[in-house]
């Protein structure tokens, strides 16, 4: 099992939570993470041309990023989500990404292992098509700081 030393400090208080608790109670933890998604602000409700799907998961979910500047080089990162409240296991994992890796810089997020979905310990409880639909939004967020990043610099 891998660590969570390689995760920024938030994100790893969030895999502790879930690795202390059973299945039963991991599933509950995420579905407080998809009734703690903050909506999408004004200025993206209106236009879904901003937001990328993540065409991996079942529900339909969109993302985007903004990099704002300050917080090291690359600036500070902001992540948002939007997903359907019918879908409460890709909201609480959009969930869990937005509280564990909003506001970072971009290297942070970058150093975000591919497979850090795995160490929820959700791989027995939600079926293998949603872990893939976790790892294919995180690996979004990393294209799209990694294509941020690279422009302004």
């Amino acid at each position: 099992m891998m660590t969570t030393q390689a995760l920024p400090s938030a994100l790893a208080a969030i895999v502790d939570d879930f690795q202390a608790l059973s299945e039963p109670e991991r599933l509950q933890l995420l579905l407080e993470f998809s009734q703690g998604l903050p909506d999408l602000p004004e200025r993206l409700k209106d236009h879904p041309e901003l937001l990328e799907q993540v065409v991996e998961c079942q529900s339909p979910l969109f993302l985007t990023i903004e990099t704002e500047p300050g917080g090291g080089p690359s600036g500070t990162v902001r992540l948002y989500f939007k997903a359907p409240a019918e879908a409460p296991t890709t909201r609480g994992f959009a969930g869990v990404l937005h509280e564990g890796l909003d506001g970072l810089s971009a290297e942070d997020i970058l150093s975000v292992p591919d497979d850090m979905p795995e160490l929820l310990g959700l791989t027995r409880a939600i079926t293998p098509l949603r872990m893939r639909g976790m790892t294919a939004m995180l690996g979004r967020i990393k294209r799209k700081v990694a294509a941020s990043s690279a422009v302004r610099s």
